[in-house]
């Protein structure tokens, strides 16, 4: 099985300097792409003159994480792709048990390994911990994080299983899986881009899974941080369009609900004079509505929607019950 771990970058010298060293050398049955986004820093001559065993693509312009991996992977040949981010840290046989799963299991397109927070890797990382989840409404978490509240790994994760989406920090999917949904939407940029492609999977019935053998550390937020009023502004507007393109419910009754807990979210920013964070999530909307007509008609063009939620709300799970763990679920 021929393994590609690709790795996009985008004026990274610094991380990858950091973090690539160990793919390299924790990777030796895998062919490793660095992906350049037109990077105006010195990456590119930094990979080509320290990491001659790495091939690199070069993209002609930064089209964000989605037409990065678009535009990269059309180059790549292999049987499954990992889409590796520049800031995480892998580990020693990381691979082994992902290419198990692969070779013995051809049901399985998409896997999720434990993903750690570098900074205090007792603990489960942000963007995907131990495999994610939706709720009705479109909001994202994870076995391992809910919110902002984050859970110590203490062996509860180390299973094999079945999960609905997999974090794009490190993703791994079956090359013919990948094309046969058109990649991802590249509307998008950045930000919930893999949900979009494991939720449009999950409707073709391919199956995604988290393997809890194999652990990488991930910095998180290493290329845009959480505070900043972009990603706050990408992430309310991706999920919009992810929910329209793809749920199962009723779409009217579903986005109704989702704009009251939307003005919340705003009106919170408000209170806490965080006024870019609020005319973020006010641009979102007024983003969606304008894009509104095209993603119904995807909506239409996609395959039938199948049921998907974990929990009716995340958000009343969490913040009135007081379900802080995905025990608790």
């Amino acid at each position: 099985m021929k393994i590609a771990v690709v790795i996009l970058n985008w004026n990274g010298k610094a991380l990858l300097k950091t973090f690539l060293p160990s793919v390299v050398k924790f990777s030796k049955d895998a062919d490793i792409y660095v992906a350049d986004n037109a990077s105006t820093d010195d990456s590119v001559n930094f990979v080509t003159l320290n990491f001659p065993e790495v091939t690199l693509i070069q993209n002609k312009s930064n089209g964000g994480y989605a037409k990065g991996y678009n535009d990269a992977l059309k180059h790549i040949n292999a049987d499954v792709y990992c889409l590796l981010n520049s800031d995480i840290e892998v580990t020693a046989q990381w691979l082994d048990p992902i290419v198990k799963e692969f070779q013995t299991h051809p049901k399985t397109a998409i896997v999720q390994p434990k993903i750690l927070d570098y900074k205090n890797k007792t603990q489960f990382e942000y963007a995907g911990a131990a495999g994610g989840f939706i709720d009705r409404y479109g909001f994202a978490f994870c076995r391992g994080r809910i919110f902002d509240t984050l859970e110590t790994d203490q062996g509860q994760y180390n299973d094999r299983s079945s999960i609905f989406w997999a974090s794009g920090a490190c993703l791994f999917i079956r090359a013919s899986t990948f094309h046969k949904l058109n990649g991802f939407d590249t509307s998008y940029f950045a930000h919930f881009e893999e949900i979009d492609l494991c939720w449009r999977a999950f409707n073709y019935n391919y199956k995604a899974l988290y393997i809890g053998d194999s652990t990488v550390y991930h910095v998180g937020g290493a290329t845009l941080e959480a505070g900043n009023p972009r990603k706050t502004y990408l992430n309310f507007r991706n999920s919009l369009f992810t929910i329209t393109k793809n749920s199962a419910y009723f779409l009217p009754s579903t986005l109704i609900i989702r704009m009251v807990f939307d003005g919340v979210a705003a009106i919170r920013f408000l209170i806490q004079m965080k006024f870019n964070h609020f005319w973020a999530v006010f641009r979102a909307h007024i983003d969606f509505y304008q894009q509104l007509p095209r993603l119904l008609k995807l909506r239409h063009s996609l395959p039938k929607k199948k049921n998907y939620a974990l929990t009716k709300s995340i958000v009343w799970s969490y913040f009135v019950k007081n379900k802080h763990y995905f025990k608790f679920l």
